[in-house]
């Protein structure tokens, strides 16, 4: 069964050849890579587009108006990347099969959804994560019968919530953000959280080969620890 023709341009990019490239330059995310006889771990994380399978021939790309994406906000608690938003994922088991194995497996874990209901797409290049040492393979999929979804355990969710892919193009809450150790890359504003970061990136990468996106401001440079505390987030250090 083929992508919903809106999806289709964005799943042709992830299968290509050399996958997302960062063609504006603010994009680190994508590329990531470990050191030569650096040791990772392997990981994937589920890029769970929803929404009507039919286009609207009157938005850019063909976007339906309920398409969105699932995000996770993890625990405040947790050692690495506390509450920083993310696709539902993580390790692989040694029973997983495939990056699209643990995506699905992962994602089932922590938000409840039904597995049968995802046609998975493609998958990207493994992106090197430093701080946890994961290699993370991104499976992009198409939610094609949409179940319920809810945080499974408050000990490593704090939220799971279904975003709206116009809400994530919206100029207004687009912009970069810049850590204090040094790290800068796109960032976006949406439902009282700051989607950064690796998952950011992701989404940025995503969008700029959708045919949805529209020009937003790249030389809005902001303050990471200040836009976490202007949409009520907290960094965890």
């Amino acid at each position: 069964m083929s992508a919903p023709e809106w999806l289709r341009g964005v799943v042709e990019a992830v299968g290509g050849e050399r996958g997302l490239l960062d063609t504006t330059g603010i994009n680190p995310v994508l590329q990531r890579t470990a050191a030569a006889g650096e040791s990772t771990r392997p990981a994937s994380v589920l890029v769970l587009f929803g929404g009507s399978p039919e286009p609207d021939h009157t938005a850019r790309g063909g976007l339906p108006a309920d398409a969105d994406v699932l995000l996770t906000q993890r625990a405040s608690t947790l050692r690495q990347h506390g509450g920083q938003i993310a696709f539902p994922g993580g390790a692989t088991d040694p029973g997983d099969v495939s990056p699209v194995a643990t995506a699905l497996r992962e994602a089932e874990e922590e938000t409840g959804l039904d597995p049968a209901g995802v046609q998975p797409l493609a998958t990207m290049p493994g992106i090197y994560v430093p701080p946890s040492r994961f290699d993370v393979v991104p499976v992009l999929a198409y939610w094609r019968r949409p179940s319920d979804v809810r945080v499974v355990d408050t000990g490593e969710s704090a939220r799971v919530v279904r975003v709206p892919i116009r809400a994530l193009l919206d100029p207004d809450n687009r912009f970069q953000v810049r850590h204090p150790a040094g790290y800068q890359g796109p960032a976006f504003a949406v439902d009282g959280m700051l989607v950064w970061g690796f998952t950011g990136g992701i989404l940025a990468g995503l969008l700029a080969v959708s045919g949805w996106e529209t020009e937003w401001d790249i030389g809005d440079i902001r303050d990471l620890e200040a836009s976490l505390a202007a949409v009520g987030a907290g960094l965890d250090q």
